[in-house]
């Protein structure tokens, strides 16, 4: 350029200028595109510099970075109620509560503790390492570093499925505690499942050997009193009793209907009783006195008292009532003797009746008292044999082993870490170093401003510019 190009300046022009000769409307205020552009430009070989520095470090830093490696347990959580005792519908508003409750429990230190205690952990020095005695003990410190590493979540969509993801510096390591946590979470599960049912079965068994004792004394009891009372038959022997004592009394009625006759026999006249008119003897020698009387009545027309005849037919009939008259006097011997007989023998049927009668109550009572007996052996049995069918159902639940929850997968050995994402990170260098490149040359250029563009003179100084050219190279001269 020559100075022919060149503006030339007045003479008369002021030495101060009041203002900017660009009319305040086209000054923007900030850097314009232009203004950015040539900044970049300017500083891109830095800007290229910084960022493959930045790039470098990412680059490094990741592969310096300690790998973390997840394994992940899967379960799935069932709402169905197995417990075949007590088994009712599940209530619907808790099944919200119901995964949430069963997370909360993988990652409560029920179950954390018996995992640092299955695996050792407390000689792990991942695990004790930084423990003061401080807050706790040392398995608290190591469970509480466990449950830092443990993410226990539910599957999308209100799931059944809960996946328990465990992350250490090795993969093996890592699957181990998963699965581990599983393990002791499915047993405790299970002792929570069939533990009261087991204890049901326990006292069940305790209650069957109490029924079994009280039939044994119930039976021991009823059949001592049976011997002792010598009751072969409860229901048979009163029978016979209570028989054999109507049998009595029947026979008393009629001993008393008899000793009646025979003191009615005996109060009145022997020789118009009727033993003695149905007597054959009596009534063939009344005829025989009653001939012979006939006879005497003709001899005494023929011949006188004294006549042989006459004394002998006398002498007969002397016999003939002196035989009468004995035998008329034998049947009232024989009444008062009947009357006798049957007077003690309606005496002794009273003696029996009443000991009968004795015999009979004390025989029901004791069969009152064998019936209580055999009532409570009954009661007992019954109870017993009750018990016993139900043994079988509580035997099944607490051997059952039925649970809530089942594992779907259990964790892998993990082939590739999880942290630190090589992607992720490279990628977060590549926006660091962009920003840093291209952030760092323009702070750098606001501390320190030079004109680089039209817009440089025009909106920071006030200058118009009339011309720009571009980039001029200049000719080398001639050797």
């Amino acid at each position: 350029m020559s100075r022919r190009d060149l503006p030339v300046v007045l003479a008369a022009a002021p030495a101060y200028w009041p203002g900017p000769m660009v009319p305040e409307a086209y000054v923007r205020p900030g850097l314009s595109l232009a203004q950015l552009f040539a900044i970049l430009r300017a500083y891109r070989a830095a800007i290229l510099l910084i960022m493959l520095a930045i790039l470098a470090a990412t680059v490094l830093i990741v592969a310096l970075l300690p790998r973390t490696y997840s394994a992940t347990a899967t379960l799935m959580v069932s709402y169905d109620v197995n417990d075949p005792l007590n088994g009712k519908d599940f209530p619907i508003g808790l099944l919200g509560s119901y995964v949430a409750t069963q997370i909360e429990l993988m990652q409560s230190p029920e179950v954390l503790l018996p995992v640092v205690d299955r695996l050792d952990l407390t000689r792990n020095e991942d695990y004790s390492g930084g423990y003061r005695g401080e807050g706790g003990t040392l398995r608290e410190w190591a469970a509480s570093k466990v449950g830092k590493n443990l993410v226990v979540y539910q599957g999308p969509f209100a799931s059944q499925l809960i996946h328990a993801t465990y992350s250490a510096s090795d993969a093996a390591e890592a699957a181990l505690v998963a699965n581990s946590m599983v393990d002791v979470f499915m047993a405790q599960d299970l002792l929570r499942s069939t533990g009261p049912a087991n204890a049901r079965a326990q006292r069940y068994a305790e209650q069957l050997e109490q029924l079994k004792a009280k039939v044994l004394a119930a039976q021991d009891a009823a059949t001592s009193f049976q011997q002792g009372n010598a009751l072969i038959d409860s229901g048979g022997t009163a029978d016979v009793e209570i028989a054999l004592l109507a049998n009595l009394e029947q026979q008393l009625q009629k001993a008393q209907n008899g000793r009646r006759v025979s003191e009615a026999r005996l109060s009145g006249d022997q020789a118009v009783g009727d033993l003695v008119l149905a007597s054959p003897l009596i009534q063939s020698l009344k005829t025989q006195l009653a001939a012979q009387q006939v006879r005497k009545a003709e001899m005494e027309l023929l011949f006188l008292p004294q006549h042989s005849l006459m004394l002998e037919l006398n002498a007969q009939m002397a016999a003939t009532r002196a035989a009468l008259e004995a035998e008329t006097s034998s049947y009232s011997s024989n009444a008062s003797s009947t009357l006798a007989a049957s007077r003690g023998l309606v005496q002794n049927l009273r003696a029996a009746v009443g000991a009968q009668r004795s015999r009979v109550l004390t025989v029901n009572r004791l069969h009152d008292d064998a019936a209580k007996y055999q009532l409570e052996l009954e009661s007992a049995q019954t109870v017993y044999k009750r018990a016993l069918e139900g043994y079988d159902q509580i035997m099944f639940a607490s051997s059952g082993g039925y649970t809530n929850v089942a594992v779907v997968s259990r964790a892998r050995i993990p082939s590739q870490a999880t942290k630190p994402r090589v992607l992720v990170a490279l990628l977060l260098g590549c926006i660091v170093a962009g920003l840093v490149g291209l952030l760092g040359p323009l702070v750098y250029e606001l501390l320190r401003r030079r004109v680089r563009s039209r817009d440089d003179l025009e909106r920071d100084f006030g200058v118009p510019v009339l011309m720009e050219f571009g980039p001029r190279t200049m000719a080398r001269s001639a050797a």
